[in-house]
């Protein structure tokens, strides 16, 4: 999924009904280790959709949101500050 994906118009999240986020994978920084992004739960670089408000994070797998409620993981403060800097950029 890209942030051009005419798809990111009408996805929304299955709570709140509200608009996601695209987060796109990340790079590795040049200090990086293979741990890098451990502390997501989801890999760390893969792309997911997220809802700020409720502090949710969708997974998209091969290509294909996964909006069930159930897929949905919420996230740290830690976590949620780093996910809008990176929605940001």
């Amino acid at each position: 999924m890209n942030p051009d994906d005419p798809l990111l118009k009408i996805l929304a999240c299955p709570l709140d009904k509200g608009p996601l986020v695209l987060l796109l994978p990340e790079e590795p920084g040049p200090d990086a280790g293979t741990d890098a992004g451990a502390d997501t739960g989801t890999g760390g670089t893969d792309q997911a959709l997220y809802n700020p408000r409720l502090r949710r994070r969708y997974p998209i797998l091969d290509g294909i949101p996964q909006l069930l409620p159930s897929s949905g993981e919420q996230v740290t403060e830690d976590e949620h500050e780093r996910l809008l800097k990176r929605a940001a950029s």
